[in-house]
């Protein structure tokens, strides 16, 4: 099949197109950089926007599948930013799968369309998309999930996977943020320190999305969302200290309660906001609910529709993580 990757240089883009290459599909990817390396692998790499409808239209010609993986991430930054490449930027996709007669579209969405400030302990799809966001990237990636999910139809499937804090090797962005962080003394455990939640190895979340793909062809998932993990929810704070004490770093021991955390979170964002800071605040509102309660989904739906088993332990998966974390200390 010739398949069509948008964001297919980034972290779990670039698995997914690993992945579709050794099954011997005919890969292009959809980005904003040149990605030599994938060029090398005999990727077909197309360079553009998101945003540019024509750019996306151009890239879909001739494709037989797409998998939407490009997005806008973080927690901070302007709504406009967040709704123009997640929101904008998918139904870009959409329209160009149906003008270029794409068969199947396999979209990467988070288990932040469901964020509403509560804890979820095992909880499955049939959750309603959230409310009081507390960050664009979580609002903008439901209404884009939820465009997605109605754009079903018998000429172009489509299904969406939500997986859940992917790590791995190459990731440059979740656990080196991390280990930055500790580094710099500026994280603490918010919160009891007991809350448990779901991870998701990024070999897994990458076999996720090749899974669906075949679901969709076989007329399974289509119209569905999925949640993806490990399927073994985790202690966030023993198991990023299981991480840090690997890597030779102090572990986290000093705990802020949630409300506290939650309060000076406040007074940041305020603050950024009135004076136009760069960067991000060391503490937002939505990182710190993320950070102190429980969040954890039932992935039965993934395994029954999508026949998702993971192929690696926590252990092999933490293992394969700390060697490649070593390179950035």
């Amino acid at each position: 099949m010739k398949i069509l990757v948008t964001g297919g240089g980034g972290f779990l883009g670039r698995y997914i197109v690993e992945a579709l290459i050794v099954k011997g599909h005919s890969v292009s990817t959809f980005g904003r950089s040149p990605q030599d390396e994938l060029q090398a692998m005999g990727v077909t790499v197309i360079q553009g926007d998101l945003q540019n409808g024509e750019a996306v239209r151009l890239a879909c010609v001739g494709m037989d599948a797409v998998f939407h993986v490009a997005a806008k991430a973080g927690i901070w930054g302007s709504r406009d930013s967040y709704f123009n490449i997640n929101v904008i930027g998918t139904r870009n996709v959409l329209e160009a799968c149906r003008t270029n007669g794409v068969q199947y579209l396999v979209h990467t969405s988070t288990p932040s369309v469901v964020f509403n400030g509560k804890s979820f302990l095992g909880a499955d799809e049939s959750l309603p998309y959230g409310k009081n966001w507390l960050c664009h990237y979580a609002e903008t990636k439901a209404i884009a999930e939820k465009e997605v999910l109605e754009a079903q139809s018998e000429s172009l499937k489509v299904c969406a996977l939500r997986p859940h804090l992917i790590f791995g090797p190459r990731d440059s962005h979740l656990l080196p943020r991390v280990m930055d962080a500790v580094l710099a003394k500026r994280l603490k455990i918010i919160g009891t320190g007991d809350n448990r939640v779901d991870v998701t190895y990024v070999e897994d979340a990458a076999l996720a999305h090749i899974n669906a793909l075949d679901a969709l062809i076989e007329g399974k998932a289509c119209g569905n969302a999925y949640f993806i993990s490990q399927g073994e929810p985790v202690i966030l704070w023993s198991w990023l200290n299981q991480i840090l004490i690997k890597l030779g770093i102090d572990p986290l021991t000093k705990r802020v309660p949630l409300k506290v955390a939650f309060f000076i979170a406040t007074i940041l964002e305020a603050v950024w906001k009135l004076f136009a800071i760069k960067g991000d605040p060391p503490m937002t509102r939505f990182a710190a609910v993320e950070l102190a309660k429980d969040h954890y989904f039932n992935i039965s739906r993934a395994k029954q529709d999508l026949g998702y088993s993971p192929q690696f332990t926590m252990d092999q998966a933490i293992e394969k993580t700390v060697d490649d974390l070593k390179h950035y200390l």
